[in-house]
């Protein structure tokens, strides 16, 4: 069924007329009002939204720009790694390096030269002093002995002669046989001619020097630890070359021991200290050795002091140019700290580390113990609460802002 739709004055007379209240009449002007309100509550509202709009979006940019200028400080700021020093008990004695040496050392040349007629000593052996060690054939020296001889018995002969005949004159002087003139000379013939006898003699005995050259003797008692020769080789006195030496010898009845010893440990390497010595050939026996002497002055390259340890050896159970590690007994307890060894700074200025105060850097000078090896004693300059930086950049510098690395360690 099709619906007509009302015209507009069908649709008034259908609605109900107004009730009108039987108190006051009505105003006009309330709907408009109304009206007003409601839009200006609406702009109000707009403008509020688009004031927080704004606060909103500038607080977020500062916020931003704080942000980035944080995070831009932060990544300025260098990061370093820290280790915290390790307290060393104090540690009574100090076990130093040392290289062990023959208490006398020496090559064996040859004074005469030839050729080797034979060597009767080999390495190892141990000879007396004065034993003979080799023969060398000097036929040249030989007869130059023999001719130096002969020439002594000529000079003799004339001396014997020119004294005869000085006898002579003198005595037919006394007689007026003779001039005064022929007696002096014939005095003074006399005496050269014993001059030349001198002479003779001298040269005589320094060719019979030089035979005995032709037998080699131990000067010392000792070991051969090396021999450069053999028979027949051609023996020549003028070399000198290290290395071709007839023999070698080595006094090992007692040993020297030298040992550069810290400047920090110089009290502990007085002469009389009572020093023990330890050797990777006897693991489980100790030596026992005695300061002899120190150089009197510390090195200025090491800032070590040299010292002499001498070590009785009368089985020759150690060996010269042994490695031995001297124990010396240090004269009051020492505590000291130990901290990596790349934690060091080596500058002009001397020896120093640097620590963390407050997240600034503080270099401190310290004073170095025994090396370790990874980590090194620290004697004096740092306390055991300081915070080491470990592997410091060249560049670092005292007050320089850091910050400090999550990973913390102890040094072992």
């Amino acid at each position: 069924m099709e619906v007509t739709p009302l015209t507009t004055e069908q649709q008034l007379q259908t609605e109900p007329a107004p009730t009108v209240a039987t108190g006051a009449p009505s105003s006009p002007q309330q709907a408009p009002s109304r009206s007003s309100r409601t839009l200006l509550l609406i702009l109000l509202a707009c403008g509020v939204l688009l004031a927080y709009g704004i606060y909103e979006g500038v607080t977020s940019r500062a916020k931003a720009d704080t942000e980035l200028r944080h995070s831009t400080t932060q990544l300025s700021v260098p990061t370093v790694a820290v280790a915290t020093p390790t307290l060393q008990g104090g540690a009574q004695d100090v076990v130093i390096p040392g290289n062990m040496q023959a208490f006398i050392d020496t090559p064996i040349w040859a004074r005469s030269s030839g050729y080797l007629k034979g060597w009767y000593v080999d390495i190892g052996a141990h000879v007396k002093a004065g034993q003979l060690l080799a023969i060398i054939e000097s036929p040249e020296t030989d007869q130059q002995l023999q001719q130096s001889r002969e020439d002594l018995n000529t000079a003799q002969a004339n001396q014997k002669l020119a004294q005869i005949t000085a006898d002579r004159y003198s005595d037919l002087y006394k007689t007026d046989s003779v001039s005064k003139q022929e007696v002096d000379n014939a005095v003074q013939d006399a005496a050269a001619k014993k001059a030349t006898v001198s002479s003779a003699q001298a040269n005589v005995r320094r060719v019979e020097q030089l035979v005995g050259y032709e037998k080699i003797y131990a000067p010392f008692e000792g070991v051969i630890t090396q021999r450069n020769t053999d028979v027949g080789a051609l023996i020549d006195a003028g070399t000198n070359t290290p290395g071709k030496e007839l023999f070698h010898l080595s006094s090992t009845s007692t040993l020297r021991v030298y040992v550069a010893v810290p400047e920090v440990y110089q009290l502990a390497a007085q002469p009389g200290v009572t020093a023990n010595l330890t050797l990777a050939a006897f693991p489980e026996k100790t030596f026992h050795g005695v300061v002899v002497r120190n150089a009197k002055a510390i090195d200025q390259a090491s800032r070590t002091l040299l010292v002499e340890v001498d070590v009785k050896n009368p089985t020759g159970e150690l060996l010269p140019g042994s490695y031995v590690s001297v124990h010396l007994n240090l004269p009051s307890k020492v505590q000291a700290m130990t901290v990596p060894v790349s934690a060091l700074l080596f500058r002009a200025e001397g020896l120093q580390v640097a620590v963390v105060h407050n997240d600034r850097t503080q270099l401190e000078h310290v004073v170095m113990g025994r090396d370790f090896g990874e980590t090194v004693e620290l004697l004096s300059g740092i306390r055991k609460d300081d915070q080491v930086i470990v592997n410091p950049p060249d560049s670092i510098v005292s007050g320089q802002q850091v910050q400090i690395s999550s990973s913390k360690k102890n040094v072992e």
